[in-house]
């Protein structure tokens, strides 16, 4: 194997994010090799990835699923399924691009297994950043944000000192559901969700883009990414998607990473890390013809999940856990039109009235509460 070719484990291949990351490596073959592969359930996808790219091994979270993929190589399930899949002794990189709590394991085992991870996985920072962190410095693996908001601060931050930031600046597309009212935001649907203006993304993060609770996702990541205050970490509405974030350095000097809205940039600047290439299918922004660029404060009003993020970031410990498992649940519902849109945050919010803190957990209770107050959440919305 070409002493440059990369070896790559692919958690949730079968997603958004996956399949875009897929289409990276296709350009890039000779710098790429995926050793493992996984998904949830799409085993018919999943075979054709088998097919092309060749990997070692595989695994099916939806244990049922995995039962019926017949492939030469082997098939591993559930929870222990991704655990082979991150920790792959072959693998330099896993991608974790798995959707909600379930990617907090497989993101640890990979950094004990020595491996770096391209992060795609919000719920692991959210949930266990401080314990992610804490395996990072000891193990001496790094961990490169996907999300094009910190794959931004990463850039703007490139030869720069972090104490020499004043603050960091994340935008916010604000949805689909930007321009509605409180009234409007009683009646509106998934479907109505669904309808990203600017970026193409897996349904719980589309969702999550239009109550805000991935923006306030991103501000807990971006505390443990770049060891930041929450008081140095705004929001700011940028409607059009064309500026990621923007740093502002203790001189007022202000760095900003701007390209088009399409994941495949940053998913190719975090697989070549420390490299740029040429890349011509990537959408190459011309800003003549962009009319404007506005910026606007986020309405904490009508979208409160922004807002609960940073409570639950400032007071830790084991509260952004409570808060994403609660999310989860409830989204899942309102995708389903089992709930409404405004029920989302009060689902979150009583779920976080109703805990007790703990501020210094391990990583057995952060699993724990977070299938409790799942289960929870399930029963309340059942009755």
């Amino acid at each position: 194997m070409n002493i440059r070719t990369k070896p790559l484990a692919i958690l949730g291949s079968t997603g958004s994010i996956g399949t875009q990351t897929m289409d990276i490596i296709r350009k890039f073959p000779e710098h790429f090799k995926i050793v493992a592969l996984s998904c949830n359930s799409n085993i018919g996808l999943l075979k054709k990835q088998i097919e092309e790219f060749k990997p070692k091994i595989v695994a099916v979270y939806d244990e049922e699923k995995a039962d019926e993929l017949k492939v030469d190589i082997p098939v591993y399930k559930g929870m222990d399924g991704l655990l082979k899949v991150a920790s792959f002794g072959e693998t330099h990189t896993v991608v974790n691009s798995l959707v909600g709590s379930i990617g907090v394991l497989p993101t640890i085992k990979a950094i004990e297994n020595l491996k770096n991870v391209a992060l795609a996985n919000k719920e692991t920072l959210v949930t266990a950043g401080e314990l992610v962190m804490k395996k990072l410095k000891f193990h001496q693996t790094e961990l490169i944000p996907i999300d094009s908001e910190h794959s931004a601060i990463l850039q703007c931050l490139q030869g720069s000192n972090l104490e020499d930031i004043n603050k960091i600046t994340i935008t916010c597309s604000g949805g689909a559901f930007k321009n509605k009212t409180k009234e409007e935001l009683q009646s509106v649907k998934a479907a109505d969700a669904l309808q990203h203006p600017t970026w193409n993304m897996g349904a719980k993060i589309t969702i999550d883009c239009a109550t805000l609770m991935n923006k306030g996702f991103e501000v807990i990541e971006a505390h443990w990414l770049y060891n930041m205050p929450y008081s140095k970490i705004d929001v700011i509405m940028h409607p059009q998607s064309i500026i990621h974030s923007l740093v502002e350095f203790k001189d007022k000097s202000v760095i900003a990473q701007l390209g088009m809205p399409d994941m495949k940039i940053p998913i190719q600047y975090a697989l070549a890390y420390r490299q740029r290439w040429e890349n011509e299918d990537l959408p190459k922004l011309n800003l003549s013809e962009k009319k404007e660029l506005t910026f606007k404060e986020p309405d904490l009003e009508r979208f409160p999940c922004l807002a609960m993020a940073y409570d639950a970031g400032i007071k830790g410990g084991t509260l952004p856990a409570v808060m994403n498992a609660a999310n989860e649940i409830a989204v899942k519902y309102f995708l389903q039109d089992k709930i409404k849109f405004l029920d989302i945050p009060r689902i979150i919010m009583k779920a976080m009235e109703n805990h007790q803190l703990i501020k210094n957990p391990d990583l057995d209770q952060i699993l724990d509460i977070d299938k409790r107050v799942k289960e929870d959440t399930e029963k309340e919305l059942q009755k």
